[in-house]
């Protein structure tokens, strides 16, 4: 099938209201994203009710804006994409219903993108020398996990995955600790630029066993011993709590990074999620990569987080491959990456 030339993305799986216009599935003509860190500072978290109200009063007008800064009419629209899931069911019905309400108003092809390949080929998009197969690391607020992907037909094995928190919601949850503002991820990695990385010895979460898999409660347990013991915390204590997590955090990122890559013989490294802008691991994962000799590819900071540039890419290359959905595609709040949409 001859890719679709002009295609719009839509994501709207959390919090985040964002649309984008590609061309041939690299060239980026717009990119619009609304956030809503106001709405939901003062409840510390993102409370889905709000965010979805949010979502449906914010739809239209950055799906306008960004078509108006492409340059780009509707009817010049090829396809249009928007995310299915994994995410919180009210925010994607928003950006789901929308896009295929589009399409069909258009007389266009639809494509219903997994969150998580849309974060995969950002980082294709990024470095040209990311090709099949790589190793993906997941890195976000509701998902760690590594994946092997072998071809551009995209059919992903889980090599492993988080037993319990994300890494992501580590982050915050130790900056709630910490008594740092919303959104805590960023807070905490802006106090830790203070702080001593070796001040103290928190653990490393399944250092010694094999296989890939991640824990992150254990780590936010250690944290709260420590908290709980400093109390009342410095400026000092929280900038040290702080980069010691952080560093204890991403330590075990990189390690497992690196088993896979081993393991697998691969030499490719794809990081993607909005962990995937800490500074702390990106610094860290270049100097494995430059130790081991291993590509590892990030994307640019604006596209770790939530953004509709990874909905149209990835929604080019499936239609190119000669996926489209039907209308009545639903939206889920979970489904492993690379199940079929009869996986439910």
């Amino acid at each position: 099938m001859q890719p679709p030339s002009l295609v719009l993305g839509i994501e709207s799986s959390c919090d985040e209201m964002a649309a984008a216009v590609l061309r041939d599935g690299r060239e980026i003509l717009a990119s619009c994203v609304r956030g809503q860190d106001d709405t939901h500072a003062p409840y510390g978290g993102v409370v889905p009710e709000l965010a979805s109200r949010d979502h449906l009063r914010s739809v239209a007008p950055v799906v306008e804006t960004a078509l108006a800064e492409a340059g780009v009419g509707l009817a010049e629209l090829d396809a249009v994409a928007a995310t299915a899931g994994p995410g919180l069911v009210g925010s994607l019905l928003v950006g789901l219903s929308y896009g295929k309400g589009l399409a069909y108003r258009l007389g266009v092809p639809f494509v219903g993108v997994h969150h998580l390949e849309g974060h995969l080929v950002s980082a294709e998009l990024a470095d040209v020398r990311l090709v099949a197969p790589y190793i993906g690391l997941v890195v976000s607020g509701g998902h760690t996990a590594l994946y092997r992907i072998d071809s551009e037909a995209f059919a992903p094995v889980r090599l492993g995955e988080t037993r319990d928190d994300a890494v992501g919601e580590a982050f915050d949850k130790v900056a709630k600790l910490l008594g740092l503002p919303y959104p805590g991820g960023p807070a905490l990695s802006r106090a830790a630029e203070a702080g001593d990385p070796s001040a103290i010895a928190f653990p490393r979460p399944l250092a010694g066993t094999p296989g890939y898999d991640f824990s992150y409660s254990g780590l936010k347990t250690a944290v709260r011993l420590e908290v709980e013991k400093r109390s009342p915390l410095s400026e000092r204590d929280v900038a040290d709590v702080a980069a010691s997590f952080e560093t204890a955090a991403t330590d075990v990122l990189v390690a497992r990074a690196r088993r896979a890559l081993r393991d697998e013989a691969i030499a490719r490294l794809a990081v993607v999620g909005g962990v995937a802008a800490n500074r702390r691991l990106r610094d860290a994962m270049q100097a494995a990569a430059k130790r081991d000799g291993f590509l590892a590819v990030f994307p640019p900071p604006a596209f770790c987080t939530d953004n509709a540039v990874m909905v149209a890419a990835a929604g080019t290359r499936m239609l190119a491959r000669g996926r489209a959905d039907s209308f009545d595609l639903e939206a889920f709040s979970r489904r492993p990456l690379g199940a079929s949409a009869e996986a439910g």
